[in-house]
Formats: C-alpha cells, structure tokens, sequence
C-alpha cells in the first residue's frame, strides 16, 4: 500500500520503482535465425537489495495472512498442544511455500527446457543474463528466506530453537544467493524444485500425522524420496563441476563477464553443496532413529495391556 503512494507522485515514483520492479534488464534485438520480437534479459546488481527487501516485507504481510485466516482456525478447531500448534504452523506455512515454489519452478524448467536438455546446467557459462521468470523466481526466494528472520520473533519461537532456525535458514540463504552471485542459476534453480519437492511432502505429511496419529505413509514415501534426493543432487552436482565445467574453454576469473568458471570455485562450490547433504543425511538418520524409538517404546506398553485380565478371573499362568 505504502509503495502504491510513492507511485502516485512524481518525486518518489523513480524510488519507488526500484523496490516494486526488477532491476538491471537488458533489451536483445531480434533475429533472423532466433525470433521476431526483441527479448529482455535480465542480470543481477546492487539495486536487487532494494527489491529484495520490498518483497521481504510483502512474504511477512503473506505469513500473516496465512497463520490468522487459515492456520489458527484450524488449530481452533483441532485443540493441538503448545509444542504441536508451533510445528503446525511450520509445516503449514512451509507447505504452501514449498508448493507455490516447485510448481513455479518446475514452470520455468519445462519453458526453459532444461528437463529436456542436462547440458543447459554447465553449457554458455557464465549465465549472467537470465529470463525474467528465472530473475523473479530469485528474488522472491531469497526475499521469503529473509523474511523468517523477524518472523522468529514475530512466532515467538522458543529460545532453545532460535539457534536450530537460524542454521536452517542460513543454509538456505546461503545456497541460494551463491548460485544467484556465481551465475549458477539453472543449475540452481533444479536443485531447489528437487530439494522443495521433497520437503513438502514431508510437511503435508506431517499435517495429516497432526490430523491423525494413525497416518504414516507419508513419512514412508519421504524417506525413500529424501535419500533418492540427496543422491539426484550429487550426481547432478558432480557433472556439472567435475564434468561439465571443468571442461569448459574459458576457465579464469572474470568479474566483469561474471566468470567464476576456476579450480578454486569449482572444489568450493562442490565441497558445500556435499557438506549441505552430508548435513540433511544426519539430521535424517537422527529423525528416523527417533521415529524408531518412539515406535519400540510403545509396542510393550501395548502388549501389556493384552495380558491384563478382570477382576475376578485368573490368567492361563494363574491357573
């Protein structure tokens, strides 16, 4: 609302356009060979901070909206505890941003075609001049990430989960704004739609858990997918540095053409992506190793309760 008035006066249009609008295109005139019609490109700069923080503030106003008019009702209705009214509201809220996401990004790769075409993540590197929808998609990522930094206190998280938060959102921000700023953004942008597919249906899955304890199939069908991803992830991450990049013509630094196409940045890049698996493979081994003895705990409790007899009657051993 605020950004709509700026618009309304001439003054603080120009400002205001550098919040509300991308930033940075680049207008390609078109060709015989390739189409009728000129094609804007798009790289990045500065003046995305801007944009950034504008879209920051407009995925807190979206969380807002989402927790009051769908997730608090229904934890009226369902009573949940303390502890699973928090991770209710997580896995709401990380299950409509996930979706939006990989249907968003899955778009982009269909049009792009880099499903089609494996050699698009490493080939014409460096991609500094990316398409609108790729650019858009970046931004908005790297603005709702952000945006959970104040939403910690806005959620009133405990402070015993602050620390875990800010690990799992640094991570993110980490990853994503190094495959915006080294110009890895297709190789980036299928990773993400992979990583986000899985994670919903871990959240959905943990909704319907919330819903009905009953419910583990969902959690059955993450498991598989979650290791199946992990190891997509490495392979598509070891052809694209270990082959595809390393095989490239251009391989020196250049900060001008937006060339990080180097031994050092290759190594770099690889060695974190391996960390940030190795890392989610932990942290999945502990979860279903948690899984399992909360399941053992109570398989006892319940064959007890099969030997329990009335009052009055004696057991088969009692007699």
């Amino acid at each position: 609302f605020i950004a709509l008035l700026f618009f309304l006066f001439q003054i603080t249009a120009k400002a205001a356009v550098i919040f509300v609008t991308l930033q940075y295109n680049v207008t390609i005139p078109a060709t015989e060979e390739q189409s009728s019609e000129t094609i804007s490109l798009y790289h990045y700069g500065i003046k995305d901070l801007a944009t950034i923080f504008f879209y920051m503030l407009v995925a807190i106003i979206i969380h807002a909206i989402i927790q009051e008019y769908v997730l608090d009702k229904i934890n009226r209705k369902m009573h949940f505890s303390k502890t699973k009214h928090s991770k209710f509201n997580e896995s709401g809220q990380l299950s409509a941003f996930y979706l939006f996401s990989c249907v968003w990004g899955t778009s982009i790769l269909v049009s792009e075609n880099y499903i089609s075409d494996p050699t698009s993540l490493w080939r014409d590197y460096p991609h500094t001049l990316i398409p609108f929808q790729m650019k858009f998609f970046y931004i908005l990522q790297l603005a709702y990430w952000f945006h959970a930094f104040p939403e910690l206190y806005f959620q009133k998280t405990k402070k015993e989960d602050i620390f875990r938060q800010i690990v799992y959102i640094g991570l993110y921000l980490f990853h994503i704004a190094g495959a915006y700023l080294l110009n890895l953004t297709h190789l980036g942008l299928v990773l993400l739609v992979l990583h986000y597919f899985v994670e919903f249906l871990f959240h959905i899955s943990r909704l319907f858990y919330f819903s009905d304890e009953r419910y583990q199939k969902g959690f059955s069908l993450w498991a598989v997918l979650f290791v199946l991803g992990r190891l997509l992830t490495l392979i598509l991450s070891v052809l694209t540095f270990g082959f595809g990049l390393a095989r490239a013509e251009d391989q020196q630094l250049n900060f001008s053409t937006g060339n990080f196409n180097i031994l050092a940045v290759r190594i770099s890049v690889l060695a974190s992506i391996c960390m940030a698996q190795a890392f989610m493979m932990w942290k999945f081994i502990n979860f279903q190793l948690r899984r399992w003895r909360e399941h053992s705990s109570s398989q006892p409790q319940s064959v007890k309760k099969k030997f329990v007899t009335p009052k009055g009657k004696t057991s088969r051993k009692e007699r």
